[in-house]
């Protein structure tokens, strides 16, 4: 990594006294060139920092929005290759906003582990958040990507208590992810005051930037989400408005620009 983009990006927004707002699309959802489109499109939109999702045909984490958009791009030709080659074509226009692959180990470790750092690192990958390989299993991953360059961010959940933490955070960098409710993505929404405690719980623990996601769907979430944590994640509800485009046989363009628009919305509740 030529540049630390992510540490970068959280200096800035801490500069500019708000939280970092982190869209989140599946990459080849609904379709190559749309996925590509709107993954181009978020910085303007105000995204700083991207989470882009690797597809894969069980994935034990999310709901049925993210779910679906998985089968969406399996079923359009997506590979993790062609995943890495969206970031490429990113890279040639926007080499300033961070990018996180969030996506599970099965397709990593079919791929090989070393190549796809390797590959990542040069596509421009800023990070990873590969959510079925806890700390027990950091060598399989988290040390080669480290030792590489490549941030590993690491999930913490509501029910992570002190001693669990230590342990989850030993090899994060980037930023934590606290997943803002027990269970899968896109479903309800967590309470405010129990969201700052946790978040207040795991500064105890870290210096690293705090970003809360699950649970985040509209600019009113980001809004209170944004009072108490360093960043807001926002998931199933973008990809929910990806669905909806499908559903009603609208143009990719047509898609891009209604989700656009809403990361827009969502951006103009980030500052504090």
């Amino acid at each position: 990594m030529s540049r630390d983009r992510l540490n970068e990006r959280f200096a800035l927004v801490r500069e500019q006294n708000r939280a970092a707002l982190i869209p989140f699309i599946t990459a080849g959802d609904p379709d190559g060139d749309t996925s590509q489109a709107l993954l181009d499109g978020l910085p303007a939109a105000g995204a700083d920092v991207i989470e882009l999702g690797m597809p894969f045909s069980d994935p034990m984490a999310d709901g049925p929005s993210i779910q679906l958009a998985n089968l969406r791009a399996l079923d359009n030709g997506m590979t993790l290759a062609r995943t890495l080659t969206m970031v490429e074509n990113f890279r040639l226009k926007d080499d300033a906003t961070p990018i996180i692959l969030m996506g599970y180990y099965n397709p990593i470790h079919h791929y090989g582990v070393q190549a796809f750092i390797d590959k990542a690192l040069s596509a421009g990958v800023d990070g990873l958040i590969i959510v079925d390989l806890p700390p027990e299993e950091d060598v399989e991953m988290a040390h080669p990507c480290l030792a590489a360059g490549l941030h590993w961010v690491r999930l913490t959940t509501p029910t992570s208590d002190d001693a669990r933490l230590d342990v989850v955070l030993k090899h994060s960098s980037g930023f934590v992810y606290y997943v803002a409710i027990t269970g899968i993505t896109g479903t309800r929404s967590a309470e405010q005051q129990t969201v700052a405690d946790a978040v207040a719980r795991i500064r105890r623990h870290t210096d690293l930037p705090v970003a809360v996601g699950f649970g985040i769907k509209n600019a009113e979430h980001v809004r209170a989400t944004a009072r108490v944590a360093d960043g807001v994640v926002v998931g199933s509800a973008i990809v929910d408005r990806v669905a909806e485009g499908v559903g009603s046989g609208r143009p990719g363009a047509d898609i891009c620009a209604e989700v656009h628009r809403f990361v827009r919305d969502l951006a103009a509740g980030t500052g504090r």
